[in-house]
């Protein structure tokens, strides 16, 4: 049994092989075809030398031909590593060469930055490019049309056997220093991501071909739009999900909120996946500007950075009979916690989720905390957890730690246990403000923020006070035509959380820069806020 990306994907070929697989724009492929160009790509792939353990950059918005690039290299059991479209010359750079790549496949309009870096990546030799109407010069550097490249190669599948245990690896964004592969192997990732595991439960998916024998007995499949880059894994995942159980994953290259609620409309999707507000809250001010026919949503969750409760509200009230959640993880971690959006809860205090059967909290000590109201400590996660970050040993040591007799990952991020069962998400422990001796934690503040009805989105960071040490500051966007009054808005704050966490100084911004993804960027809000210091408003 091998539970591996590309099985599982295989599996799902041969159940319904002439099932509409993936649309992205005016064009769509079935299952079938799908795989069949993956193949190609894969034949060719190898004709160059790429085989099993060797690492190909897919370095493309979503697309059809970044999900094939991803497969073709799980066929051959290399290793597939999205880099981010949004990076410059220099971060590319960084990314082929920390992640070793042999192969690149680019859309043509990047084809600068990949000239710009590839004499200075003497490991990286093969290039092979996705058209586009950019009309750039890809052979200079020896790239090869994408569709040159399926065109000689065979559509068979015929590759080796493969492993559950081949290696997949998964960038993260660098939110914390320059970007970390995490390794993990296919069963971990598809156990921890991936729908191998109800994450409630514990309860394993029984074997390689259940979710392919499911597909096959049933008259369609999921439509799923993961809107979020497939940089992301949760992206990714969202996808390779959708492939493995027979649906239909819908790509909107750019996101425009207007395109999105067109595709849905157009192309009857059933699941939204997005990114927290940075997502959620243009989708919402489009929807209220036309009318779109959104009669086949019965899903809308998030995953990477969660909804504020106000933003939640807002859907219920638009979407009554509309199932909404939020998904709790990281690169690291995988899926640690869940929460059903319901219209009565109070996230005030920061965002709660249920946690997953394999879910804990550990103290700053390394130990347990046992799961008792007001207890803190660090979100874990043990089970199916990753081997460690790619040529990093001295990081992996830091997350990855035995507690217990039982091997556990710990990101970083803080949370609380409530009476009822949840935890109260409270922000990765590095953010953490301490003014006065008093710890604040910059999403429990977010949260009170946010649920102000004319503040779009903010972040929290803490600066330099001479009293405290350290103050509590935003930098906050409002809602669109909106003027705040933030004597208002700190009475509001106030009314939710403690006055200490309170925000002694803002700076009211167009746009809060966050990462591609929608997760928070506050190395960005660091930076804007001591290059505005001179601008920062008190709110009293």
């Amino acid at each position: 049994m091998a539970l591996n990306v590309a099985d599982l994907f295989e599996h799902a070929v041969d159940a319904v092989p002439d099932r509409i697989a993936v649309i992205c724009g005016d064009r769509q492929v079935t299952y079938r075809e799908l795989d069949q160009r993956a193949n190609r790509l894969a034949h060719h792939l190898s004709a160059k030398g790429i085989g099993r353990g060797d690492h190909v950059g897919v370095y493309s918005r979503n697309s059809i031909e970044a999900l094939e690039t991803m497969l073709a290299a799980y066929k051959l059991r290399a290793v597939a590593v999205s880099v981010n479209y949004r990076y410059v010359a220099e971060e590319v750079r960084y990314i082929a060469d920390n992640a070793d790549l042999k192969a690149l496949i680019h859309e043509r309009t990047y084809s600068e930055v990949v000239a710009e870096i590839a004499h200075a990546c003497p490991k990286l030799t093969e290039f092979v490019v996705v058209d586009d109407d950019s009309g750039l010069d890809y052979t200079r550097f020896g790239g090869v049309a994408y569709a040159d490249a399926l065109a000689a190669g065979s559509p068979e599948r015929d590759f080796e056997q493969r492993a559950s245990d081949d290696l997949y690896i998964l960038y993260t964004g660098g939110t914390t220093g320059m970007p970390k592969g995490v390794m993990w192997t296919h069963e971990d990732v598809w156990r921890s991501l991936g729908g191998g595991i109800n994450h409630v439960t514990g309860e394993y998916v029984a074997d390689e071909w259940e979710l392919a024998n499911t597909a096959k007995n049933s008259p369609a499949g999921i439509v799923m739009a993961p809107l979020a880059p497939l940089i992301h894994g949760a992206a990714q995942w969202a996808a390779f999900i959708t492939l493995n159980s027979g649906g239909t994953i819908v790509f909107v290259p750019r996101f425009d909120a207007h395109e999105v609620w067109r595709t849905v409309q157009r192309h009857r999707v059933n699941v939204l996946a997005v990114v927290g507000d940075a997502m959620a809250r243009p989708l919402l001010d489009a929807y209220r500007e036309t009318a779109y026919d959104t009669s086949s949503l019965w899903a809308f969750t998030s995953q990477a950075a969660l909804f504020s409760q106000s933003l939640k509200q807002q859907y219920l009230d638009l979407f009554p009979n509309l199932f909404i959640t939020d998904v709790v993880g990281s690169s690291e971690s995988g899926s640690t916690g869940l929460s059903v959006v319901t219209r009565d809860a109070d996230h005030s205090q920061g965002p709660r989720v249920k946690f997953g059967a394999q879910s804990a909290l550990i103290d700053d000590d390394g130990n347990l905390v046992p799961p008792a109201p007001g207890a803190i400590g660090r979100m874990a996660r043990t089970g199916h957890v990753p081997l460690g970050y790619y040529k990093d040993p001295e990081k992996s040591a830091t997350i990855f730690v035995e507690v217990a007799g039982q091997r556990y990952v710990v990101p970083g991020d803080y949370a609380r246990y409530e009476a009822d069962g949840t935890v109260t998400l409270l922000g990765r422990g590095s953010e953490c403000i301490n003014t006065g001796g008093e710890k604040v934690f910059p999403e429990e503040v977010e949260g009170a923020l946010t649920s102000h009805p004319n503040v779009f989105d903010a972040l929290v960071i803490g600066v330099s006070d001479a009293r405290f040490g350290q103050g509590v500051a935003a930098i906050v966007q409002p809602r669109a035509g909106a003027t705040l009054d933030l004597r208002e808005v700190d009475t509001h704050v106030r009314s939710r959380i403690a006055g200490y966490k309170a925000p002694r100084r803002y700076w009211i911004v167009d746009e809060v820069t966050r990462q591609p993804s929608g997760k928070a960027n506050y190395a960005a809000a660091k930076r804007y806020a001591a290059a505005h210091a001179d601008a920062a408003v008190a709110p009293r």
